[in-house]
Parts: structure tokens; C-alpha cells; sequence
């Protein structure tokens, strides 16, 4: 399978005073705002680590999904949140954590398959970071 998505974004103004717009051809986001504050400090809308983040929990999570379905378990629910952490001017880690509820499956079999998910999800494989993974089977 092949394809290619496509976000764009665009900036005015100097690094702490501009603004900018991200959007998507999808138009999920559309003209979304982001600047300094929204990066660096505490602003509104949104920035790129955020936005790592949030293609990483996606990515991982419908990554565990077609593991999981491959080994004939259907998960009830699968929950991660990726933890983007900025230090010194460089993305030094992303945190995972994954709540599951998976019937019929071992605690054993669930951490395996979250690990292998980890390891082979695409955007885990794009990230020059550590990644590391906290799971948790209920």
C-alpha cells in the first residue's frame, strides 16, 4: 500500500511575536493556530510536539489493533497517550501509556504484542527518540 498525506502550515511575524496556521487536506485541521505561546508556554491552540504525539498514540494504537486481530482477539478498548518531551532544543523521548481490555488474553501474550507494536508501528519507526512504553492490561 502506498500513499501520501499532506499538512501544511504557515507563519507571520518573528519567532515570539508571529503567529501561524496549520491545516490538512483532511481539513480536521483547518487554519489551526499555533505560536510561542501555544509552543513554549501557555497559549491557545496547538504545536508540533503536540501534534507528534497525537500521530504517535494513533498510529501505535491501531498498530496494537492489527496485532491483536492477527492473534483472533478483539479489544474492547484500547487507551494510549503519548508523552512528547522537549528538552534543550530536541524531542528526547516519547512516553507511551496503553490501558487495554483485551477478553480471553494473557497478560503475557497483551505486553508482547504491545512491545512489537512499539517496535514496528511507522511513526515510532520515523522518530530518531527513545521510546518507551508503560502497559496495562485490565
Amino acid at each position: 500500500m502506498k500513499f501520501t498525506r499532506k499538512a501544511s502550515a504557515n507563519w507571520k511575524g518573528t519567532i515570539k511575536d508571529g503567529q501561524g496556521k496549520i491545516s490538512t487536506d483532511s481539513t480536521v485541521l483547518k487554519d489551526t493556530q499555533y505560536s510561542f505561546k501555544t509552543r513554549f508556554e501557555d497559549g491557545v491552540g496547538t504545536n508540533p510536539e503536540e501534534l507528534i504525539g497525537a500521530a504517535h498514540s494513533g498510529c501505535y494504537t491501531m498498530q496494537l489493533s492489527a496485532l491483536l486481530s492477527e492473534k483472533n482477539y478483539t479489544p474492547e478498548n484500547l487507551d494510549t497517550v503519548a508523552k512528547v518531551v522537549f528538552e534543550e532544543g530536541a524531542v528526547v523521548k516519547i512516553a507511551l501509556e496503553l490501558e487495554g481490555t483485551v477478553p480471553s488474553i494473557s497478560k503475557e501474550e497483551f505486553l508482547e504484542l504491545a512491545n512489537k507494536a512499539k517496535e514496528i508501528c511507522p511513526i515510532s519507526k520515523l522518530l530518531d527518540t527513545e521510546i518507551t512504553l508503560e502497559a496495562t492490561l485490565k
